[in-house]
């Protein structure tokens, strides 16, 4: 006679996915447990404070389009702070703003002054734009895969848009200097930019996954708690056996495959983020600053505490600035020492930075998952009867991946095993 099981779900990571997939089962009436291996939850979505100064790990912003976002956060409860959707484009001696006209008004004259953009440029992103807000979400994710490079060139997109203005930008978003990344993903996170503006949350990225936790049922979620192998309906840590009728895996890829050996997982992209401080801000609108020329390691820049004033104590700003890793393997080698940063950054805002303070160097080797095309936006969650495995590696490489991926992970779960006395029987 088979013993009865400690809790009915077991779910291993309070990564993103992990805490949705945690917050969907219950909530379907399912006993679960987390077990998380560091001190806090968020997985690779997490902030620090440094002296009054919160610190995101990495590039990273929220954006309250992702259809996830809206079904599972409470967008008013993290207070979001708003960037503008447009870039401040930095070209030798010149800067203009480039975005959409009707919500910042200020990068109108951007897209009329001549340069990398032209009206041919002009006219086939609107053309881009309408195709991907209007139509349906299939259009997008059936459509034929290649690279976003090539992608943008088949619209009809000049060489130096593509070069010296979409790829600085898009290269940060998806940490990928060549723009190799699936085009279906392109087209689902531009749709996603065109509908609302990328936001911070006021208290940091940690927030968001911070959000989720406080949901779960009080004793649900373990911290601290390595887990050393999973097996369908049991998982192994510190030598102790918990038992379940069914098993998540929500760890990154990296992890997923340590725990369930064969496991198909893709390579990674690696981001480094450099924060600084300084008591005057180089600039004061809520934009991410691009470089057209590339002339440094530096990918994407922001006056932080512009954006999110609530980042930085009062008579001090917060800079970031990222740099992209030199391959997509996830090695901790790459393009930008902190000299060459700082170099960048002061042709880029214009200002000395020899006396901005260095307050923190976040290396992330693995911060996204690689998505080359032909990319399956869809993988299976269910890997045999009883063990389930979810994350951004399973959908896509974003918050919106990490969170439908848990959903979907969940809803599986609970169709295989039923809650109530007959589905524990």
């Amino acid at each position: 006679m088979r013993a009865e099981p400690d809790t009915d779900v077991i779910v291993v990571g309070a990564g993103l996915a992990g805490l949705a997939a945690a917050v969907e089962l219950q909530r379907r009436g399912h006993r679960v447990r987390v077990f998380e291996s560091a001190d806090r939850p968020g997985g690779r979505v997490r902030s620090d404070v440094v002296d009054g100064f919160t610190l995101d790990r990495g590039f990273q912003l929220l954006n309250p389009a992702y259809p996830a976002v809206r079904a599972l956060i409470d967008l008013p409860a993290l207070a979001p702070r708003r960037f503008w959707r447009a870039v401040r484009l930095v070209d030798g001696d010149r800067s203009r703003l480039l975005g959409h006209p009707f919500d910042t008004l200020r990068a109108i004259p951007g897209l009329l002054e001549r340069g990398p953009v032209g009206v041919r440029d002009v006219l086939a992103l609107a053309a881009l734009s309408a195709r991907d807000l209007a139509g349906p979400a299939r259009l997008l994710t059936g459509a034929a895969d290649q690279t976003t490079r090539a992608e943008l060139r088949r619209w009809g997109l000049s060489g130096p848009c593509v070069d010296q203005v979409l790829t600085p930008f898009l290269a940060g978003v998806f940490a990928d200097a060549e723009l190799t990344t699936s085009s279906r993903f392109f087209h689902l996170v531009w749709r996603s930019f065109l509908r609302a503006a990328p936001v911070l949350p006021a208290g940091g990225m940690g927030a968001l996954p911070q959000q989720l936790a406080d949901r779960l049922t009080p004793g649900t979620l373990s911290l601290d708690t390595p887990v050393d192998a999973v097996a369908p309906g049991t998982v192994l840590t510190a030598g102790t056996a918990h038992r379940a009728r069914a098993v998540v895996v929500a760890t990154d890829s990296t992890a997923a495959n340590r725990l369930i050996p064969g496991l198909a997982v893709p390579d990674w992209n690696g981001l480094r983020t450099f924060y600084y401080r300084t008591t005057t801000p180089p600039l004061r609108q809520p934009v991410l600053t691009i470089d057209a020329r590339r002339d440094g390691p530096v990918c994407n820049t922001a006056v932080i505490s512009a954006v999110a004033p609530g980042y930085a104590p009062e008579g001090q700003a917060l800079i970031a600035a990222t740099t992209l890793a030199s391959s997509n393997t996830g090695a901790a080698t790459d393009t930008g020492d902190e000299r060459a940063v700082r170099d960048q950054l002061a042709r880029l805002y214009r200002t000395g930075t020899r006396t901005w303070e260095l307050l923190a160097d976040y290396r992330i080797p693995h911060a996204l998952p690689s998505m080359a095309p032909p990319h399956e936006l869809r993988r299976p969650v269910c890997l045999e009867p009883g063990l389930y495995v979810c994350g951004d590696h399973r959908d896509t490489s974003s918050i919106q991946g990490s969170l439908v991926s848990g959903r979907r992970t969940a809803r599986a779960v609970s169709r295989d095993h039923p809650t109530g006395a007959a589905g524990r029987g």
